[in-house]
């Protein structure tokens, strides 16, 4: 009788592990810059997958009545690193359901390599980190060249840890606390499951203030009406002035950018009143992305926007298995022979992706992180082009203009809670 084994892979938001640093406690928040010809060779549409693959399982999620945030980044950095594993059916399987299929694991990789670098030095006053790691079990013989991969191209830091130990979770979770800025406690449950041998972990940490912060003294409580048509009271946030703003097809939708080199934003999707988060979040694709990014112009309007504070965790477990990848749950068909040494008779398969995720908006800015386990005065009155008020349910996501990526993408049924 075959012996149940288990892949438990991770990704979470935090600070960025140096590749090849086998001390936790030396990580840093840069990334080494890559070789140019890695840099020159960045393909924006390849990394553009990630929110394609993003849109998709968040729509799955199927998250239109209640508060919710993941991170794409994130969940496809932790998928990456496992792919670099996969063989045969398990890796066409894990290729479609990534977007990735036609694309070699050398260019996936490289082309990763690149983005973690890019996000990491795009703007000098934010903190956009990227931190990967590897945990492996004792008694796990892994392919010298799988653990290679993981450490080049993905900057992730391997340890052997002994998942029997009482304390073995713990020491995840002070690794996952630490490079969230705190925000993020726990991602894995003690104890350790005995069948798990190992856990890939991704982390996404991201703090930026707004390029033109609302002024606190015009914040005040206003009504914001809930998808079941509930009214709360939330603090509400006010800035007026020139926005990229976009009038869509039952939509509105707003640019607040950060930092100084206004590369990365918040993008807020309100839909009309009489639409819906669940109609608008229907149309979510990159194709539908790109259309209505290019469409954004200049205008002069009034923004009230609440502030809100919230974290959701998730499995995403059948999610996944309903994008196609099932086959990599499966203890007896899943194919992960390019992660073990040859010879070794491990019989590896993912038991359990789990997500965290934990966003902060207030006037000044936006803290936010995600985890998952792989287990302005006016002297008159203006005229303005829009008034853009936020007290129903809306769809919002934090993207980097440079390199197309999607850091996080949520929804905001109820500030209050």
């Amino acid at each position: 009788m075959k012996l149940k084994k288990s892949l438990i892979g991770g990704l979470l938001t935090a600070c960025l592990l140096l590749s090849g640093c086998e001390n936790f406690s030396q990580n840093t928040a840069t990334v080494p810059k890559p070789e140019d010809g890695i840099l020159n060779s960045f393909s924006a549409p390849l990394a553009a997958r990630n929110n394609d693959f993003g849109f998709q399982l968040y729509k799955e999620l199927n998250s239109f009545d209640e508060n919710s945030m993941v991170s794409p980044v994130s969940i496809a950095m932790a998928l990456a690193m496992t792919y670099n594993g996969a063989r045969g059916e398990t890796g066409t399987a894990m290729a479609e359901t990534l977007k990735i299929q036609g694309v070699d694991i050398e260019t996936l990789n490289r082309n990763n390599l690149a983005l973690l670098y890019l996000l990491s030095t795009a703007d000098p006053k934010t903190t956009l980190s990227i931190a990967n790691s590897l945990w492996i079990g004792q008694d796990v013989a892994l392919d010298p060249e799988f653990v290679t991969k993981v450490k080049e191209f993905y900057n992730a830091t391997a340890r052997e840890l002994d998942f029997g130990d009482a304390k073995a979770a713990a020491v995840i979770n002070a690794w996952v606390k630490k490079n969230t800025q705190g925000l993020i406690a726990e991602i894995v449950a003690p104890p350790i499951d005995p069948y798990a041998k190992m856990f890939l972990i991704n982390a996404v940490y991201f703090k930026g203030e707004w390029t033109h912060p609302f002024k606190k003294d015009l914040t005040s409580d206003q009504i914001f009406m809930t998808e079941g048509n509930q009214s709360v009271t939330v603090p509400m946030m006010y800035q007026s002035g020139s926005f990229d703003y976009l009038r869509g097809q039952g939509f509105q939708a707003l640019r607040l950018p950060y930092g100084e080199e206004q590369r990365l934003a918040m993008y807020l999707f309100l839909p009309d009143e009489n639409s819906s988060l669940e109609q608008f979040q229907a149309n979510l694709s990159q194709e539908n992305w790109a259309n209505w990014l290019s469409l954004f112009e200049k205008k002069q309007g009034s923004l009230l926007l609440p502030k809100f504070t919230m974290a959701y965790e998730t499995s995403l477990n059948q999610v996944l298995k309903n994008m196609g990848m099932g086959i990599a749950f499966e203890a007896d068909t899943a194919d992960f022979t390019g992660m073990i040494a040859e010879g070794s008779n491990e019989g590896l398969h993912i038991s359990e992706v789990k997500h965290k995720t934990f966003i902060q908006v207030d006037e000044l800015g936006t803290e936010a992180a995600g985890a998952t386990s792989v287990e302005m005065g006016v002297t008159s009155v203006p005229e303005y082009d829009f008034t853009l008020e936020f007290n129903r349910p809306f769809f919002y996501a934090i993207q980097d203009s440079d390199t197309g990526a999607i850091l996080f993408m949520g929804s905001v049924a109820d500030p209050s809670k």
